[in-house]
């Protein structure tokens, strides 16, 4: 599901970022204004608090923005195109694990200075964003995640290795290098396209993760950052199943202080922004808390946000849920059916939790921090045989390999939403058929795996 601008056909005053360009003059002044700032050199000293000199206007987008620079951390590491080129043997499509809105994402092999135990080189196995190259469209989510994630640090976000920043013949090259993430995204387990399913233990443990790392944007640094494309396929797994948040480029600092809200264009994606986001352009952290409420429904029914493949009463997960969840002699029927047999009182609590990140007024929904600890008393709760770690994620790249002539075996887990599929045998297909209703459960059906039924 991609990320996209809302419209609702009120004009609103844009703050996104700075003033928005009305002609392509100002959209280069303000490209050429944004590069100048995210190449600057990694030695970069990093500030721990905003000092004397740091009392400017942090409403102001540009001086945000050198303000972040200034603090990035100086570990952070600029590669050559041709460096990471070489890494991904030339961004071959065998080691594409993933697409997204902005360009493609490959796996790749760098090169550690001194990085092993004798002082001699070691190797990282990283994934590697590719901006698109034509025309501008990304670049500003590129700046973001440099500027953000050079200066976030936390277990539950995903680590940023470092980026290359370079302009040749052939176009504008921005690159951005991560940590790889072996257990692909929690949508990729959540929409049943790896063979183990997640436990109801190991789902509610993510669900911490996630709510421990947008507490940390949130509350935890001396200035605010707001999400705001906080879904399934933005949370993605280590070798560990621990949950790590990717992807900001549609980060946005939070509000100064004393103002209640942040003005802004509305983006994100569909089914997750919050109501009175995408209503009123105002935009504040509990527009994060709704879009982790409606993550915790996904993680009981293991259903998409928005699903068109399904009858049209229940596309809207959301409303679909609605009459089940204050019955609790009908919750089971919303449960994902691959956790039969497991926890449903515990299955219920969530659900409150999920409501409470639901209110419609935003200020009676929780703040992150408290439902960390709300998801840590869930969990406390459990009984010891709920704890299941599932197998890890299974290699792709063999089955690529018979696709693409004169490449090699590569051991890689998927990042983000991949435009490979892999087809299941029949036998290992979730039961499509909901055993309570006798009804088809249209939840884990995809176009073509089954023709007729």
């Amino acid at each position: 599901m991609k990320c996209f601008h809302f419209t609702n056909g009120e004009r609103r005053e844009e703050e996104e970022d700075g003033a928005v360009a009305s002609s392509s003059r100002a959209s280069r002044v303000s490209w050429a204004r944004s590069f100048s700032v995210a190449s600057s050199t990694a030695a970069d000293t990093r500030r721990s608090e905003f000092g004397d000199s740091d009392s400017r206007d942090l409403g102001d987008s540009l001086a945000f923005y050198e303000l972040l620079t200034q603090r990035r951390a100086n570990d952070l590491r600029v590669f050559s195109f041709a460096e990471l080129k070489s890494a991904t043997r030339g961004f071959s499509r065998a080691l594409m694990i993933g697409e997204g809105g902005f360009g493609c994402v490959y796996k790749g092999v760098v090169a550690v200075p001194g990085g092993a135990p004798d002082g001699s080189d070691a190797r990282m196995d990283v994934a590697v964003k590719q901006l698109n190259r034509n025309g501008f469209q990304g670049h500003k989510e590129w700046i973001n995640e440099v500027n953000f994630l050079g200066v976030v640090k936390h277990p539950n976000l995903v680590k940023l290795v470092g980026y290359c920043a370079e302009d040749d013949e052939r176009g504008i090259q921005r690159l951005l290098v991560y940590e790889l993430m072996r257990n692909k995204s929690l949508e990729d387990h959540l929409l049943a396209r790896v063979p183990s399913p997640l436990s109801w233990k190991v789902r509610l443990k993510i669900a911490q993760d996630a709510a421990r790392g947008l507490a940390y944007l949130h509350e935890e640094m001396d200035f605010q950052l707001i999400f705001r494309d906080f879904k399934t396929s933005n949370i993605l797994l280590d070798e560990d199943f621990n949950a790590k948040l990717s992807d900001f480029g549609l980060a946005r600092q939070g509000p100064a202080e004393g103002l209640s809200h942040v003005s802004t264009s509305v983006v994100g994606t569909i089914g997750y922004a919050a109501p009175e986001y995408v209503h009123t352009g105002r935009l504040t952290a509990k527009s994060d808390v709704w879009s982790f409420g409606v993550v915790l429904y996904e993680l009981i029914t293991g259903r998409r946000a928005v699903e068109r493949n399904l009858p049209r009463s229940e596309q809207k997960l959301l409303d679909w849920v609605r009459p089940y969840v204050s019955d609790s002699r009908k919750f089971s029927l919303i449960l994902d059916p691959r956790l039969e047999g497991q926890d449903i009182k515990s299955a219920q609590k969530l659900a409150s939790l999920a409501n409470k990140c639901l209110m419609k007024q935003p200020k009676s929904r929780p703040k992150m921090s408290n439902v960390v600890e709300m998801l840590g008393n869930i969990i406390s709760e459990l009984s010891p045989q709920d704890d299941v770690i599932p197998e890890p994620v299974e290699t792709e790249a063999e089955e690529v390999k018979g696709e693409a002539a004169g490449e090699t075996e590569v051991d890689s887990g998927k990042q983000g939403n991949s435009k490979l599929r892999k087809v299941f045998d029949i036998r290992e297909i979730v039961n499509l058929r909901n055993k309570s209703t006798g009804k088809l459960d249209w939840r884990n059906w995809t176009p073509g795996l089954v023709k007729t039924w």
